[in-house]
């Protein structure tokens, strides 16, 4: 069994889309119609550096992982089932008939706007804890206003709220291997702040007409398949709830032993999420009977990791090919690397300038450190954003 899974928001990068524009031109000629502007100049050149800002990715990222989806249908046939992360839910549901490419795109137009427009609160990444130990924490500190927005792996968890609630959590969740990612994001996406904008799409989505989906659609805020007549509400509290994607692959791996993951967009960000979510589960399945503890010890604390937990290097797992995992392990031992040689070199503080970017000259705030087990970078001041160390030269 087959699925294709579509690549959201984070995922965009300058360049693109490729040849897609010139293998799809009556399309690519209706998404500039609706759009106003060119989605090719817009992907492959950006040169006024909107690829980056909400109302503008989001089109362009449903638009090249459409046109990537009907190549690989011509390539290879359509799929037994579909998922989206977030922004990619959308080309799911286009992918199994729900709408037409022009109806998706201008869904896509208003949810970008909407988004956009909501500009307080900010983002994090939670790295090497579970959700569990997430939520009893921040029970635990009394930030109540800050929730849980993306459930990418069980070890990795986006947060999302108040600026200075978000800020605060820089210092609670520092502990063991636990790593605290500020996200470069305009709002508090998949939060309660976003419930104005949600309330605007939903008025705006149930203007329209959608069909039943024609292929299996695994939604975001449940993490089984859509029903019948679902799409208005699950769109709309899509926008303010969490991204339940480990749960949703977690489903998807029950159905099928040897259940095939494709991403089909710009990137591999699902695909190394996969990576680690079958290897997690492979450990988990390893170790379902652990031995007692000794006599008079007690449990560790809730927010205790105990080392299986943490994210680390792949190993090949019956769950995952050898081939596979041996490259993530490369690319965390040269990521190790880099950092290891950056830090001995180069202090926080130092002037950098990006080699891929326009930013003027920057300074990093941080150390350079690992993240996701293989992204050798460092968070930049005033960017409020990392930059990977290949991107930069010291100024």
């Amino acid at each position: 069994m087959k699925t294709y899974m579509f690549p959201g928001q984070g995922s965009q990068a300058r360049g693109m889309g490729g040849e897609l524009f010139d293998a799809f031109p009556a399309l690519t000629a209706k998404a500039d119609e609706v759009l106003g502007y060119s989605i090719r100049e817009l992907c492959l050149e950006d040169p006024r550096k909107e690829l980056g800002k909400t109302q503008f990715t989001q089109p362009a990222l449903f638009v090249v992982n459409a046109l990537s989806y009907y190549r690989r249908v011509e390539e290879n046939g359509p799929p037994d089932f579909l998922a989206g992360h977030s922004l990619g839910e959308f080309n799911a549901l286009l992918a199994a008939e729900c709408f037409d490419f022009e109806t998706g795109l201008k869904l896509v137009k208003k949810r970008g706007e909407l988004m956009s427009q909501a500009t307080d609160g900010a983002m994090a990444a939670i790295v090497n804890a579970t959700r569990e130990q997430i939520e009893a924490l921040l029970k635990e500190k009394g930030l109540v206003n800050v929730d849980i927005a993306n459930c990418n792996t069980p070890m990795q968890t986006v947060i999302s709220g108040p600026t200075a609630d978000i800020a605060a959590c820089q210092d609670i969740f520092n502990f063991d291997r636990v790593m605290y990612v500020p996200l470069n994001t305009s709002g508090a996406f998949h939060s309660r702040l976003m419930i104005p904008a949600a309330q605007k799409f939903e008025a705006f989505l149930k203007k329209r007409k959608f069909s039943k989906p024609k292929i299996p659609v695994i939604a975001n805020i449940t993490a089984k398949p859509y029903p019948d007549k679902a799409v208005v509400e699950y769109l709309s509290k899509q926008i303010h709830s969490s991204v339940l994607w480990s749960d949703s692959i977690h489903y998807l791996m029950s159905l099928s032993d040897d259940m095939e993951f494709v991403e089909v967009g710009h990137g591999d960000v699902l695909a190394k999420m996969i990576l680690k979510i079958r290897q997690i589960a492979a450990k988990a399945a390893a170790d379902k009977a652990p031995a007692a503890a000794p006599a008079g010890k007690s449990e560790a604390p809730a927010t205790a990791l105990a080392p299986a937990q943490v994210e680390k290097p792949a190993t090949p797992t019956a769950a995952t090919p050898a081939g596979t995992a041996g490259a993530g392990a490369d690319r965390f031992a040269a990521a190790e690397r880099k950092v290891a040689d950056w830090n001995s070199r180069h202090p926080v503080g130092t002037r950098v300038r990006s080699l891929v970017t326009a930013q003027d000259e920057l300074a990093t705030r941080t150390p350079a450190m690992v993240l996701f087990g293989h992204r050798a970078a460092v968070y930049m001041e005033g960017f409020n954003g990392y930059f990977d160390l290949d991107e930069l030269s010291v100024a």
